[in-house]
């Protein structure tokens, strides 16, 4: 009972830190996420009473923002105006201006560090090369037998401390209320917000490293307890402790949502000026391509359809599959679906027919790689040899670096990577997801055909070109903790590619086609061939998967191949801002061990649009939107748009307000700067020698300098395209998704096409505010959507 009643409480208390992902698959989430039950004004106050750090932009920020013009100055007056706020905008910037800046103190620091020393040394998952001691005796048992040989501490004999964590917590919590016992746990566990927050995804993910060595936030507050508790350190925070450096909040929040409606108001200006392009778009595409919805997609798509007659659609970049894949060449499964999504397939790779004697030769290949790696590394790492084999190697590891650091573009070679790739002689095979074992089966025709199906739901599809190509995404980088940062957040930190493979796969299949023909009235011509790709978002090539394309469609292909070549040269001219080689500098940069900033990810994030392509196809915007295709009229009962709603808009919720804290304190919500970055037990980095664990985007993916921003910090915008009464519909059957709007933790515009197409903005309580007649659209997008 006393176990269970601490459990409870540390449930609750754990709600003020939030998730720590891996390096290895580093999901962007919001830090606040247990505060979202709040509104935002007072859920990043309290936050920032409990965490520490800023929670608003610096008012140098907001006075940039306002002098260039991002902030309008008449939207800013009346935002002010209408909340007491009588002075002019410049009168208050220099009140903020005016404030003293407070540094925080902290007073647990011996605490913490010990602390960290043996999270440390625990938590390791394989860079370390000798392990700390009874490690499968979980944390408190194995630190309990361990901590005497810390001379530090001085405890003379294990009977000085309680056999569990539970006793530990009984003993000196017990003089204390229940709520004061929930306050204690909170305060501790915000004090290192990094290590508890891995602790929580620990447990909650229960991976491979968790079942072996178990860790629980229980067995974290009893060791620290017991040291506080030791160390004749007080438990509980005291009130002159709560950090609250910022006295006037309200201003701040004002001139956030200021910022925040001018951007709003200027998607909507440029949204209306949209040209018509039905006569461009009457006819069969030569090519369809899905992009997942991330903000990098818009470039690239605008680049495709602009070299001949493609059409593009945007969706989740897991494309519907909810699945875990096993990489062909570390044996290892990882999750390649939303984290919110539980995953119900496992995919794995398996030989293309007449293809087995080369898949064989690429895992011989495999092999060897592998056991030359792990034989180098042994090499380094073993006492005898250390010393003699670096010595010897000295000058073959020499040459390596000063190749690697003069000559990082000529070392690029895509062409050959795509040649050697596995994806040229196997196939994704898909099964049934079980907790303890595979199930080998294949999975039933229904589901296979549910799956498709959704996928042409979701996006409103009507027609199909002879080509259609799933693009999945993946980043490229060199010596780069925070590469799975640049991959797929809808795939859980995972590249796409091998989603995009299977749907295609799936797409081809003719049992799947039949059922759509006969059961879904969805009619797939004969001639059309469904590819699976990845678009590199650090290069912006995109590598067509078509080892399986029949001879019928190789002229189509090669066609299509010139033109996403072209495309990337015009991409990446425009996102560099150069005229020419672009290509070439982007090689550059992805293949550079020194390159900070080998692509800005999705930085500047700031709107969500869901709705058709017309929408926005004739618009530069600058990657700042997420973009999901959707048909309403394909979809009258609103089932498809709740699903974009309860999983799409969730996500990128998660990964704004990601973006946003690691933004507004790098310190406290991000990484820091790279160039202290120290990797800790292959899932984590700290700055310098320790410390707490970062839990966020480093300084160099949000900022161009030090003191520059380049991602804006405002919460989501999400514009959709549909009856208003279906999203209310929709709201008042999911609450979670109403409380996010309720709470203003992203907005909500509504281009009601019932409605001549007038734009409504959400507010608390299911209210609509119109928007004036002037941002209505014109009579030509008005035919088009």
């Amino acid at each position: 009972m006393i176990l269970e009643n601490f459990q409870k409480k540390i449930q609750i208390a754990s709600q003020v830190i939030g998730t720590t992902w891996p390096l290895y698959s580093f999901v962007t989430s919001n830090p606040l996420s247990g505060f979202e039950n709040k509104h935002f004004e007072k859920a990043v106050q309290e936050a920032k009473m409990k965490l520490g750090g800023n929670v608003f932009p610096e008012t140098a920020t907001f006075r940039k923002a306002l002098q260039e013009g991002e902030i309008n100055e008449k939207e800013l007056i009346e935002q002010l105006t209408e909340n007491n706020f009588q002075e002019t905008p410049s009168y208050y910037l220099d009140k903020l201006d005016s404030l003293p800046e407070k540094h925080e103190q902290n007073s647990n620091a011996k605490l913490d560090r010990i602390m960290v020393k043996w999270l440390m040394a625990f938590m390791d998952e394989g860079l370390a090369e000798w392990e700390m001691p009874f490690k499968e005796d979980g944390f408190y048992s194995s630190w309990r037998i361990l901590s005497m040989y810390d001379q530090e501490m001085k405890i003379n004999s294990l009977a000085d401390l309680p056999k569990t964590s539970s006793e530990v917590l009984d003993k000196i919590l017990k003089n204390y209320t229940e709520q004061e016992q929930i306050e204690i746990m909170e305060y501790h566990l915000a004090a290192l917000p990094g290590w508890t927050g891995y602790i929580k995804h620990r447990e909650e993910s229960n991976s491979n490293w968790q079942q072996k060595f178990s860790i629980t936030l229980q067995d974290y507050l009893a060791v620290r307890l017991w040291l506080a508790n030791h160390f004749q350190i007080q438990v509980i925070q005291s009130c002159d402790q709560n950090p609250n450096s910022d006295s006037n909040p309200k201003l701040q929040y004002h001139f956030l949502k200021a910022w925040e409606k001018s951007w709003q108001n200027k998607l909507i200006s440029d949204l209306k000026t949209q040209k018509n392009t039905k006569s461009e778009t009457e006819k069969v595409p030569d090519a369809q391509m899905v992009f997942c919805i991330d903000t990098r997609s818009e470039l690239i798509r605008r680049n495709v359809e602009s070299k001949g007659n493609y059409e593009t659609f945007g969706y989740a970049g897991f494309f519907g599959i909810a699945m875990d894949y096993q990489n062909l060449e570390d044996g290892i499964s990882r999750k390649s679906c939303p984290p919110i999504v539980s995953s119900a397939y496992q995919v794995s790779e398996i030989a293309q027919e007449n293809k087995e004697h080369l898949l064989d030769r690429f895992q011989k290949r495999n092999e060897r790689k592998k056991f030359n790696q792990y034989f180098l590394t042994r090499m380094k790492n073993m006492l005898p040899s250390a010393f003699g084999y670096v010595e010897g190697s000295g000058v073959f590891y020499g040459f390596s670096l000063l190749s690697r650091t003069l000559f990082p573009k000529s070392l690029y070679n895509p062409i050959r990577n795509n040649q050697l790739s596995h994806e040229n002689n196997s196939e994704p095979k898909i099964c049934h997801s079980h907790s303890n074992e595979m199930d080998t089966n294949d999975i039933p025709l229904t589901e296979k055909t549910a799956i498709v199906k959704s996928a042409f739901d979701l996006m409103g599809w009507k027609q199909f070109a002879p080509l259609v190509v799933f693009v999945g995404h993946g980043s490229h980088s060199a010596n780069n903790p925070f590469a799975s940062s640049l991959d797929c957040g809808a795939c859980a930190a995972s590249p796409g590619r091998h989603n995009a493979r299977m749907l295609a796969k799936l797409a081809n299949h003719p049992a799947v086609r039949n059922a759509l023909k006969e059961n879904h009235s969805i009619n797939i011509p004969e001639t059309t061939v469904f590819l699976g790709a990845e678009h590199n978002t650090t290069t912006d090539e995109i590598v067509l998967f078509d080892s399986t394309l029949p001879n019928s469609h190789t002229e189509q292909l090669l066609s299509l191949k010139k033109d996403l070549r072209n495309a990337q040269e015009t991409a990446t001219k425009e996102r560099l801002g150069i005229t020419k080689n672009s290509i070439s500098e982007v090689h550059k940069k992805t293949n550079n061990w020194a390159e900070t900033r080998p692509e800005w990810g999705l930085a500047k994030n700031a709107g969500f649009i869901i709705g058709p392509r017309t929408l926005t196809k004739n618009l530069n915007l600058q990657g700042h939107c997420f973009l999901h295709s959707y048909n309403w009229e394909l979809d009258k009962n609103g089932i498809a748009l709740e699903g974009i709603m309860q999983g799409p808009m969730v996500v990128t919720q998660w990964i704004n307000n990601h973006y946003y804290f690691a933004t507004v304190d790098n310190e406290k919500f991000g990484g820091g700067s790279k160039i202290s970055h120290n990797i800790t037990g292959k899932f984590g980095v700290v700055q310098g020698n320790g410390g707490d664990l970062k839990i966020g985007l480093p300084l160099q993916s949000v900022n161009e300098s030090d003191e520059k921003l380049y991602h804006q910090p405002l919460r989501l915008s999400v514009l959709i395209q549909a009856p208003k009464e279906n999203i209310q519909e929709i709201l008042l059957k999911n609450n979670h998704l109403k409380n996010l709007l309720d709470n203003e933790w992203i907005y909500l515009l509504v281009i009601d096409p019932t409605s001549e197409n007038n734009i409504s903005r959400y507010q608390k309580g299911m209210e609509w505010v119109h928007t004036t007649k002037t941002e209505h659209f014109s009579e030509n997008v008005l035919a088009e959507i």
